[in-house]
């Protein structure tokens, strides 16, 4: 349950990162209701991922994965370029989470 809880505070901080490219320095009201709602459910989620993960390990995979994420969409759907030194920085992080999960941080 302790991952699922987090997969949704990921989708939620995401979301609201997202949001916050479209809210124009929080001068449009919508974009910015959905920046401050996202980051509400984000860390409330995180907060109850807590009860079962340890602190160090669910938000390093909160905090990697919302990261390349959001690089992600930034070159998909922001037109973003993608670079070397970023593909590289991508992997790194996925790499870096796959490595906390196999090595016991559970």
């Amino acid at each position: 349950m302790g991952y699922l809880l987090l997969a949704g505070a990921i989708a939620a901080e995401v979301a609201g990162t997202t949001a916050m490219k479209y809210s124009d320095g929080f001068s449009r009201l919508g974009p910015s209701l959905l920046t401050a709602f996202g980051y509400l459910v984000s860390f409330a989620l995180l907060a109850q991922t807590l009860r079962t993960l340890s602190v160090g390990t669910a938000y390093a995979i909160w905090s990697g994965v919302g990261t390349a994420a959001i690089a992600t969409i930034g070159v998909a759907f922001m037109g973003e370029g993608m670079t070397v030194t970023k593909a590289a920085g991508i992997a790194l992080i996925i790499v870096g989470v796959v490595v906390l999960n196999l090595g016991g941080a559970h």
